[in-house]
C-alpha cells in the first residue's frame, strides 16, 4: 500500500546494535530500526533473503520526554510502500524480513522507483504487537 508520512516521527537513537533481534519490548514502548538494504537485492523480484538486509544504520527508542540528552533519528515525512503485521508479540527478524521481501515484490510490480532505506517499527496497539514495514518511494 502507499502511504503518505505527513509528519516526521522523532526517536532516541539507542545503544542496541549489537542486541539479538527481536528483543523484548514492553506495553508502552516503540522502537524503530534503519536498515540499509543491499544494493544487489534491493529492486530484484526475487531477492536472496540472507543477502537483503545491508548495514544496521541505526535503532532509536521513542520517548515520551523530548528534552532526552542523546541523538535524534526519525522517520522522515514523505513517501513510502507501507505494511502492517499485527500479533501477540514482535514478528521475529525471518517474520519481518519475510514481509518486507513481499512488499518489495509488490512494489516493483506495480513499477514503484524503491529506494535502498528500510524502516521497521515496533509498537503496541490495542493490546497488540504491531510491526510496521516502511519502504521509501522515490518521487516521479
Amino acid at each position: 500500500m502507499d502511504f503518505y508520512l505527513q509528519k516526521a516521527i522523532f526517536y532516541q537513537e539507542t545503544n542496541l546494535k549489537g542486541t539479538v533481534l527481536p528483543f523484548e519490548i514492553q506495553e508502552k514502548e516503540e522502537y524503530l530500526h534503519f536498515y540499509e538494504i543491499n544494493p544487489r537485492h534491493s529492486n530484484s523480484i526475487e531477492p536472496a533473503q540472507r543477502q537483503f538486509l545491508g548495514d544496521l544504520v541505526f535503532i532509536g527508542k521513542k520517548s515520551s520526554d523530548e528534552t532526552e540528552n542523546g541523538k535524534q533519528v526519525a522517520l522522515p515525512k514523505g513517501n513510502y510502500l507501507f505494511t502492517q503485521q499485527r500479533s501477540e508479540k514482535p514478528l521475529s527478524q525471518a517474520d519481518w524480513l519475510n514481509l518486507a521481501i513481499e512488499q518489495q515484490k509488490d512494489g516493483l510490480w506495480e513499477r514503484n522507483k524503491l529506494e535502498n532505506s528500510l524502516y521497521i517499527r515496533f509498537l503496541f496497539e490495542d493490546g497488540k504487537a504491531v510491526t510496521q514495514i516502511f519502504r521509501p518511494v522515490q518521487s516521479n
